[in-house]
């Protein structure tokens, strides 16, 4: 019998090719795109809700706005203190959420320290409703304006509004160009945040009169901060090159 020559050998086909998977926020419908647009919508309501000194002009508080603090709107002898003590911590919950929701996108480490210095915004906006003022010294003359409890909580929002502030300028647009939103103008809003609240302490010191302008002034430009995180978060989601890699 004669052997079967072997049939020639099959040119091989070389490795299979596989097709690079997409991960991470940029891919569509990645939780951390989902994430970051509730964050822009969040941090949008906080920007109107955290001004609810707006709704004090529409009701019968008896307080007027160029001479008294916001938060004796919830200070715990005035009519109103259970509405507008309510709208606070709402305020502080979206601010929070948004905050929380945020820190799920790729960030640098000051973006990352500015988003929880914003979380602890929040919690202690919470702690200065639940030690209120006891009463409202701009109507009530025997009544102190310097509430130790309270005063240290409003210390500590105000810490933490300046360093989210001073991070998330720095951090969150580190890498765009041109700068972002919030690294453009953010410097702008600390500087005068900063300036208008330090406006407000001469009640603090024995001085009352004409600190509710400067005081309704800074949480005007708090809102505003809250819209620039949001609209530098909107501008991050079509890509991924926008200042947001971690390192």
């Amino acid at each position: 019998m004669r052997d079967t020559p072997a049939a020639p050998a099959r040119p091989s086909a070389g490795p299979a090719t596989t097709r690079p998977r997409r991960h991470g926020p940029t891919a569509p419908g990645a939780p951390g795109r989902t994430a970051t647009r509730w964050a822009v919508a969040l941090l949008t309501a906080a920007a109107v809700v955290y001004n609810d000194w707006l709704l004090a002009l529409f009701l019968p508080t008896g307080l007027d706005p160029r001479h008294s603090y916001v938060s004796e709107l919830y200070a715990a002898d005035q009519p109103f203190h259970v509405l507008f003590g309510a709208v606070e911590v709402l305020a502080a919950a979206l601010v929070v959420a948004g905050a929380l929701l945020a820190l799920r996108r790729p960030a640098n480490r000051w973006a990352r320290a500015g988003w929880w210095s914003l979380v602890g915004f929040g919690v202690s906006s919470v702690a200065d409703v639940v030690v209120p003022m006891r009463c409202a010294p701009s109507v009530e003359h025997p009544c102190e304006a310097v509430n130790p409890w309270h005063t240290t909580t409003s210390a500590f929002v105000h810490l933490a509004l300046f360093a989210s502030m001073l991070l998330l300028t720095v951090g969150l647009d580190a890498a765009a160009r041109p700068p972002g939103p919030v690294r453009r103008w953010g410097p702008w809003v600390l500087g005068s945040a900063l300036a208008t609240a330090l406006a407000t302490v001469g009640a603090l010191l024995g001085h009352p009169g004409w600190h509710g302008v400067p005081q309704r002034a800074h949480l005007t430009l708090v809102g505003v901060w809250f819209l620039l995180l949001a609209v530098g978060l909107r501008g991050g989601l079509p890509g991924a090159g926008t200042g947001t890699r971690r390192r």
